[in-house]
């Protein structure tokens, strides 16, 4: 399903604002039969998040669901707030897919709904604590305390964790069985569908990593400076050493010592390129690389796709960013 269609699906009272991930949650009436269990069109009702939840619920339900998305395109997913009607009708939906500790107001939403059998992304795989740097260590940091602390962000369905588990391939492959699994529970009749579907997902997912793995393995620099600390999986996964300017909050302004701090890096480490994200300002990547003489260029943390963006779905995005992470590293 094109982003455009899923654009038609989305109720003009699902207002926008979420980064979230995979929650699988079936409806009330989810034990009575089959055509019960679905809404007016004959399809399962999946009710994602925000984008990265869609790119799986699409990829994996195909003609078997209607996808409908919390977060419109171009919204950023932390700041998405839900009406009462938007959480009353959320019960009926058949499938959720959400990740917690992205969206606090869809966390909220989802508790308040009371819908069963409901499945946390977050449990599919495993999560980890980055703070703003991923392989540096410096003395005197106190930007790792302030990345857990931005107001409005729970970062992570455990205090300190990292939620930003799509931007790995490998861990959104798992996450993907694990939806595929759910919907499969939610409808039996296409389970061979739901089946075959997440396997080909995952072999996607798995040749994807292969590209990163190849394209990253000799590189003049292992260092990246980023304005959102999204891409700590990432930088994990590839051997990278991920440096946020701000941490989790890509709009926050960085105090005057991280700025020198990241001076510093730069130099010592030879980055050349400072990343901002098309969801977000990027005065603040302009503001150090004009102090330092670096360029700057686009790193998509996926949170949604636009007209911006650079790739129409989750593989495309993704390709570009591992391009714009070869040229600013020095791929060989």
């Amino acid at each position: 399903m094109s982003v455009m269609n899923v654009r038609r699906l989305i109720p003009t009272t699902a207002v926008a604002g979420a980064v979230a991930l995979g929650i699988v949650s079936l409806s009330a009436c989810a034990g009575t039969s089959d055509a019960a269990d679905k809404g007016s069109s004959g399809k399962l009702d999946v009710v994602a998040s925000f984008y990265p939840m869609q790119y799986l619920a699409e990829q994996i339900g195909g003609g078997h669901v209607a996808v409908d998305t919390l977060t419109k395109p171009g919204v950023e997913p932390h700041d998405l707030e839900l009406k009462p009607k938007q959480i009353g009708e959320l019960g009926e939906a058949d499938v959720i897919l959400y990740l917690k500790g992205i969206q606090p107001a869809v966390d909220d939403a989802i508790a308040q709904a009371g819908v069963k059998n409901t499945v946390d992304a977050a449990t599919l795989t495993t999560l980890e604590a980055h703070g703003n740097e991923v392989g540096h260590e410096h003395e005197g940091e106190e930007h790792g305390a302030e990345e857990a602390g931005h107001e409005g962000h729970d970062h992570g369905s455990e205090a300190g964790t990292d939620p930003h588990i799509w931007l790995d391939p490998v861990k959104y492959a798992e996450v993907a069985k694990g939806v595929g699994a759910a919907l499969e529970k939610a409808d039996p009749a296409h389970a061979a569908d739901y089946e075959k579907n997440t396997d080909a997902l995952v072999k996607k997912l798995g040749a994807l990593n292969t590209e990163f793995e190849t394209g990253l393995k000799n590189t003049a620099t292992k260092t990246f400076i980023t304005t959102h600390s999204a891409f700590g999986y990432l930088a994990e996964r590839y051997g990278l050493e991920q440096e946020g300017i701000t941490g989790i909050d890509p709009e926050s302004e960085p105090s005057p010592a991280r700025i020198k701090e990241l001076q510093d890096i730069a130099e010592k480490d030879k980055v050349s390129t400072v990343f901002f994200e098309t969801l977000a300002s990027d005065k603040t990547a302009k503001t150090l690389a004009g102090d330092t003489g670096l360029t700057t260029d686009v790193l998509d943390p996926l949170e949604g796709i636009t007209d911006k963006s650079k790739g129409d779905d989750y593989i495309e995005v993704m390709q570009s960013n591992l391009a714009a992470l070869k040229k600013a590293l020095g791929a060989k």
